[in-house]
């Protein structure tokens, strides 16, 4: 397994969102956890991408105990082994496609003559070829995403999380977006965990996990419409 998680739990305060959760994945699979709003998918999907601790529990990763690195280890280790998608793609607005594209791989020590062919290949690959030279406010919603998808792969990480991906795109870039993934995981073998309100996008992922107060509960305990 790729992510092997057990045991997760997590509180705010008085607030337990996790409450003892056992997760795992494998190589190239692409995996959906669903949920109302507060069930702790967002709450989870940063514990498993290392952004966050977890008060209790065990999370490997690639065989290696996250949990026993240090803060630089682990800071490492994200950065050149996970790739992060969210709702909001976080650009930063004075640098163009390419530029945006290749700072983490300046952040992991790679050279410009290694950086810069990678991140522009990626973007090639994403259609945005045009759009190398572009700052964000010159691209569409779904440019900009695609722009951050690039983004994460440029450090060709084994695990891809995404965080509600399409939720801030119309439903033409949501549909190119939600094949995208699938087109991503076939070409570079990532796994990809993706925490979604969107059914269509769900139904298409190779597992859906539902999550209600901080459990993994079957479908019809979700919560959430039928039509889910």
């Amino acid at each position: 397994m790729i992510i092997q998680a057990k045991g997760i739990e997590k509180s705010f305060g008085a607030l337990k969102v996790l409450k003892g959760i056992d997760f795992q994945a494998g190589k190239s699979e692409v995996v959906s956890i669903m949920g109302a709003s507060g069930a702790g998918k967002s709450t989870l999907l940063q514990i498993l991408g290392t952004l966050s601790s977890p008060d209790s529990g065990s999370l490997e990763i690639e065989g290696k105990d996250i949990l026993r690195m240090d803060r630089k280890t682990i800071s490492a280790f994200r950065n050149t082994r996970i790739g992060f998608v969210f709702q909001f793609h976080h650009l930063l607005p004075e640098f163009t496609s390419l530029e945006n594209v290749m700072i983490p791989a300046y952040i992991a020590g790679k050279p410009d003559r290694e950086a810069r062919p990678r991140a522009k290949a990626l973007l090639e690959d994403l259609g945005l070829g045009g759009r190398l030279g572009h700052k964000p406010s010159e691209l569409s919603g779904g440019e900009q995403q695609r722009v951050a998808i690039a983004r994460a792969l440029v450090n060709s990480p084994a695990i891809l999380f995404a965080d509600e991906p399409s939720g801030n795109l119309d439903s033409a870039s949501k549909a190119d977006l939600h094949s995208l993934f699938f087109s991503l995981r076939d070409k570079y073998g990532q796994t990809i965990i993706i925490v979604t309100h969107d059914p269509s996008l769900a139904e298409m992922c190779d597992r859906v996990l539902y999550m209600k107060d901080g459990l993994f509960v079957p479908k019809e305990e979700s919560g959430l419409t039928p039509a889910v």
